[in-house]
């Protein structure tokens, strides 16, 4: 069956990396209908990938990794699923000592409003963060409750809280949640679209799309798309 097939070996060498990657995990709930599971499944099948995407960028050296995990619209989903999104992500923190061993030099960060959240999963993030903190690899961002619009909101009334009076594009690039500009965007599951993602960092982002659906994305998708990103003439406007 076509659901199935067997993917090509793509080559892993690259003479340009980016340095930064925002990647929208997107197809978990279409995935699962195609098997005639829960939606839910198809959220625990990503949460498998995500993990396996993070250490095959640590170990290409990938600088910065972005994932989009859970939108400030998302709350807006039917109260299980919400649910089971949220324990996801509980249960991936609490296994975090172990997992992020594993990974080796990988950093944890997210990024988004904490407003929300349980308390105890926020907790759960600030240890991750901390744990991490001294790492010198990858830096792994978790968008959970993010919203690309917020996000801008939130970098402006910081700055007028600190007595800006008049704003600078390098201040909103200093107070965003995540730092460099991205690269690359990466979205699978068939959809051309940004939903609010990395609005401000996007500004000269180069875009890479696929039908396949983040439970089956894996490392040859990954370096199709790095692949890609070298062919690229990026003049940045110029």
């Amino acid at each position: 069956m076509a659901l199935f097939k067997k993917k090509e070996k793509v080559n892993d060498e690259f003479t340009v990396l980016p340095k930064h990657i925002g990647i929208i995990m997107d197809g978990n709930g279409r995935w699962a209908k195609k098997r005639g599971l829960p939606r839910t499944a198809g959220h625990r099948a990503g949460a498998d990938v995500f993990e396996k995407i993070c250490k095959e960028c640590g170990r290409l050296g990938i600088e910065e990794v972005t994932f989009y995990a859970f939108s400030t619209e998302n709350w807006k989903r039917p109260k299980e699923e919400v649910n089971t999104l949220m324990r996801l992500f509980y249960d991936f923190l609490i296994e975090a000592k172990d997992r992020i061993a594993e990974t080796g030099n990988i950093r944890i960060k997210f990024a988004g409003e904490r407003a929300g959240i349980h308390s105890e999963l926020l907790k759960l993030m600030d240890e991750a963060e901390a744990t991490t903190a001294d790492r010198t690899g990858t830096v792994v961002n978790l968008a959970i409750n993010y919203g690309g619009r917020q996000e801008i909101v939130s970098a402006v009334n910081k700055l007028i809280a600190g007595g800006k009076t008049e704003i600078t594009e390098q201040d909103i690039s200093d107070n965003v949640y995540t730092m460099p500009d991205c690269d690359l965007i990466i979205r699978p599951s068939g959809e051309e679209r940004l939903s609010n993602f990395l609005l401000w960092q996007a500004a000269y982002s180069e875009f890479w799309y696929s039908d396949v659906l983040w439970p089956d994305f894996d490392e040859e998708d990954l370096h199709m798309a790095l692949h890609e990103f070298e062919k690229r003439n990026r003049r940045f406007g110029g």
